[in-house]
């Protein structure tokens, strides 16, 4: 067994399916391979209609989502290595992130629920798996995300170098790395999840291509300036969301008495999704020297040039700086991995709230 090798798995609200990370951590972090799994259809489906915030779920449909999604995962890491020929043995362990389901961690009860049997991971693949990671942060009284500002900060941090790391998946949340190492970071809205339900709903598309169909339609003020002015937006860190409060029915509610193309609707929530970036990125009057953008939103040109014409300092994609944009999630859970088996902490209180550092993560023995 190779102890610097793991394998980070990434399932993310975007659920456009499964990254898969492979590791080095002998010296630094070394991405050495990586993929992508799609979802069977089937269970994308019924996670989209689940992760409505009134959809009914019961019992049995966790029960069953809990199994498939273990085996899901547990096969996009069996796939995974059989092409690249890795023996089980040489990987230390899996970081798994699971598909979040629900999360309200500022509820009466707090929760946050992340779906994907480990056991089923660790027992199809024949590697240690360590899952469950948001949880023992709240807990700790956090939020229990965003979780990978800490990796953020060993991968991208710089003394004297000032910098914002953006990653854009389904939600997008923001990591502050400012010079003098005092790392900080939060959700800030939407990212890709409003869009992406929309592009279904009216084109049965997953995605807006690099913003083409947004690019087709003007957007509208009256709707941006409906969106931007949601109560969550204005409440101050520490704080995380999920496509359960962005959704479809948020957004209908926005729409109503207004007559707008889809195409208008499109080009309006990307115009949101980056303003309520940028409104975080500069909610503490800093001025970055650069933002360095990860996840899907990356490949999203129309979303990229809206993001640069609102922030003075350059915008741009960590491949810039040899860091493959859609596998540092993936990275970041491998980290996580690493740093529970190692009895590291591998939360930022800053960032989630939490009464103090935690080990995150529980260990599933192969």
């Amino acid at each position: 067994m190779s102890p610097s090798l793991y394998i980070g798995l990434m399932s993310g609200t975007s659920l456009d399916g499964i990254d898969v990370a492979l590791v080095d951590f002998s010296s630094g972090a070394q991405l050495l391979a990586h993929g992508h799994r799609r979802l069977p259809e089937a269970l994308t489906e019924i996670l989209l209609a689940l992760s409505q915030s009134n959809a009914p779920v019961s019992l049995e449909q966790v029960g069953q989502l809990e199994t498939l999604l273990g085996e899901a995962f547990a096969e996009a890491v069996t796939a995974f290595c059989a092409e690249r020929r890795l023996a089980p043995e040489s990987i230390r362990a899996i970081g798994s992130h699971g598909q979040t389901l629900r999360h309200d961690p500022k509820a009466d009860i707090p929760y946050t629920l992340q779906l994907g049997d480990a056991n089923i991971i660790a027992e199809r693949t024949g590697i240690t798996t360590v899952a469950d990671f948001r949880r023992r942060d709240v807990a700790a009284g956090g939020q229990g995300a965003p979780l990978v500002p800490a990796f953020h900060a060993a991968l991208f941090g710089e003394a004297g170098r000032d910098r914002v790391v953006l990653n854009i998946g389904g939600i997008a949340n923001i990591t502050l790395l400012p010079g003098d190492g005092c790392v900080s970071g939060f959700d800030c809205g939407p990212g890709n999840g409003l869009m992406d339900a929309w592009c279904r709903k009216h084109w049965g598309i997953a995605f807006d291509a690099q913003g083409d169909k947004a690019a087709l339609g003007m957007p509208d003020a009256e709707l941006l300036e409906r969106l931007l002015s949601d109560p969550w937006l204005q409440l101050p860190p520490p704080k995380s969301t999920g496509r359960d409060y962005f959704q479809l029915d948020w957004l209908d509610y926005h729409l109503q008495g207004l007559r707008l193309s889809p195409e208008s609707v499109l080009h309006t929530l990307n115009l949101f999704t980056a303003r309520a970036i940028a409104d975080a990125i500069q909610l503490d009057g800093s001025a970055p020297e650069s933002v360095l953008v990860c996840g899907g939103g990356v490949h999203n040109a129309l979303l990229m040039r809206n993001l640069q014409a609102l922030l003075a300092c350059p915008v741009r994609s960590t491949a810039t700086l040899g860091v493959d944009p859609d596998y540092v999630e993936a990275m970041a859970f491998a980290w996580l991995a690493k740093q529970c088996l190692e009895g590291r902490s591998g939360n930022v209180v800053e960032v989630t709230g939490a009464a103090g550092p935690r080990i995150l993560g529980a260990i599933y023995q192969a």
